[in-house]
């Protein structure tokens, strides 16, 4: 493929400055947190909408409604992690790029990635919108649920393309150090969201009545509202997350990095989908019990929302920080940084937890009515089900360290066993002896098992050595950029896309003095 011709924007940045925040100096502890707290109000935004909508669906349309958004949810997520991979493999190459003081290789991954997501979430879309019917089918979604999802559904999909893009920009702008800028426009979007969202549903005002649609029609019209928006403030602001006209050469596809963004992004990609399978999968016996215990258990899980954010806030300050430290052969600081995230992720998750249990009958009320049948089945469930966080949240921290280096395997395997070779088997052998209460039973013994694995790995495994791209100070010889951690096979041809990457960006990337 014909390397296209560097653009003018993409300079080389002054010496010792980057694009962003620079996380690979400075007070470790004091930096995660700092640069946690907008990703955690970004997430409690996030989670603040799912629930707002919620609560209008079943205050509005009933508990019927609710558990049709609940099963629809799953699948909603399912096809969502389908692109996260490789928006997470993008985050990382940008991070090290941008981490090692090279912002010509970050650009044409911008343009890459750019095309790239484009076209992926429109092919997801169109089969997510084809596909909702057969899904709700094999997940028992109840027949009173099921009409009511399928709109609902297929109104998500149309949305798909603008929700994959904000979400590559917002992770993007994350991997440059910068994550207020994410939230503000979070911010915006959860906003129009909660704003529209019972104007549409009831037809309150000019407003169509929509019933179901309109929750969905109002995430539409939010999302890519909000994307207009950091669009035109990224243009603004002459980020190198954005491609002027002279630039535009840069959005036909470079072949080397879709290999990186694939062969990387595909098992981050398979973790997300083997987790919402698997979520999938434990809904389906939900619904077994019927429209009641599905409707308590998808207003359990609003709470769970809640109390996952801080540990996912705290990964994502982790794997931003690593990705750049990696970048800047940093590895002691990545060691630490992960070591400290674990310890802020157990105290930020306990919290919320026993914040729950205190005033639990209170909260449930905003999804639930006081004299719903499903509102002992929902404290029922958190009863076994929400401490089980706890230990998951040190999972996502340490997976989170493991992939900022390019050793995406591991965390996937780790998953996988814990949610299909403990959870799942344990929920099925079970219920014939325990009934509905093995279903919940078995959240937290895959929690435990998660962070066990996670801490094994992250104690003997070989993730230090993998890399994403080659990040030695520039005028070394280059190294392979995708080398793959001790015990794991990596593909050749991974190997390869990350070379060609290198020796395209190195001649024309400044020398970094060493860290």
């Amino acid at each position: 493929m014909t390397e296209p011709a560097a653009p003018a924007q993409a300079r080389p940045a002054p010496p010792g400055r980057r694009p962003g925040r620079d996380l690979t100096s400075g007070p470790i502890g004091k930096t995660l947190i700092l640069f946690a707290l907008p990703l955690l109000g970004s997430n409690v935004l996030q989670s603040l909408n799912g629930s707002a909508n919620a609560i209008w669906v079943s205050h509005s349309l009933g508990e019927a409604a609710l558990t049709a958004t609940s099963n629809a949810n799953q699948i909603f997520f399912l096809m969502l992690g389908a692109a996260f991979g490789a928006t997470m493999a993008a985050n990382i190459l940008i991070g090290q790029a941008i981490g090692a003081g090279d912002p010509v290789a970050a650009k044409r991954v911008v343009g890459t990635a750019t095309a790239f997501f484009i076209l992926l979430s429109l092919v997801i879309g169109a089969s997510g919108a084809l596909l909702t019917p057969a899904i709700l089918t094999l997940m028992g979604t109840p027949a009173d649920a099921r009409e009511n999802a399928i709109i609902y559904l297929r109104v998500i999909f149309s949305a798909m393309p603008f929700m994959y893009f904000f979400s590559f920009l917002m992770m993007a702008q994350r991997a440059t150090g910068d994550s207020r800028t994410p939230f503000y426009f979070s911010l915006l979007s959860v906003g129009l969201d909660i704003v529209l969202n019972p104007l549409l549903i009831m037809g309150i005002g000019p407003f169509p009545r929509m019933g179901i649609a309109g929750s969905a029609t109002s995430t539409l019209i939010a999302q890519t509202t909000t994307l207009a928006m950091i669009l035109i403030h990224l243009y603004r602001t002459n980020s190198i997350l954005v491609l002027r006209p002279s630039e535009w050469a840069l959005l036909k596809p470079d072949f080397m990095i879709v290999k990186a963004l694939v062969l990387k992004g595909m098992p981050m990609a398979l973790q997300m989908m083997v987790t919402s399978l698997a979520a999938v999968s434990m809904m389906s016996f939900v619904n077994r019990y019927g429209s009641h215990t599905a409707a308590a258990y998808g207003a359990a899980a609003q709470l769970w929302t809640y109390v996952q954010m801080p540990a996912l806030a705290m990964s994502g300050a982790v794997s931003s920080m690593a990705a750049q430290n990696v970048g800047a052969n940093r590895m002691d600081r990545v060691e630490r940084a992960a070591l400290i995230g674990s310890a802020y992720a157990i105290l930020l998750t306990a919290a919320p937890v026993l914040l729950i249990y205190a005033v639990e009958p209170y909260v449930l009320r905003l999804f639930l009515p006081g004299a719903s049948p499903s509102l002992p089945i929902a404290m029922h469930i958190n009863s076994y089900a929400l401490w089980g966080f706890i230990p998951f949240g040190i999972a996502f921290v340490l997976a989170g360290t493991a992939r900022a280096t390019g050793a995406v395997w591991p965390p996937l395997v780790a998953m996988a066993l814990a949610l299909w070779g403990v959870r799942i088997p344990f929920a099925v052998l079970l219920q014939s002896r325990l009934g509905a209460d093995a279903v919940w039973m078995a959240f937290p013994l895959g929690g435990i098992a998660t962070c066990v694995f996670a801490l094994a790995y992250y104690r003997w495994g070989g993730w230090r050595k993998g890399r994403m791209m080659d990040t030695r100070p520039r005028g070394s010889l280059p190294d392979t950029g995708l080398s793959p951690p001790i015990g794991f096979e990596e593909t050749e041809a991974a190997e390869e896309a990350a070379d060609a990457l290198v020796s395209r960006a190195a001649p024309s990337s400044p020398n970094r003095p060493g860290s």
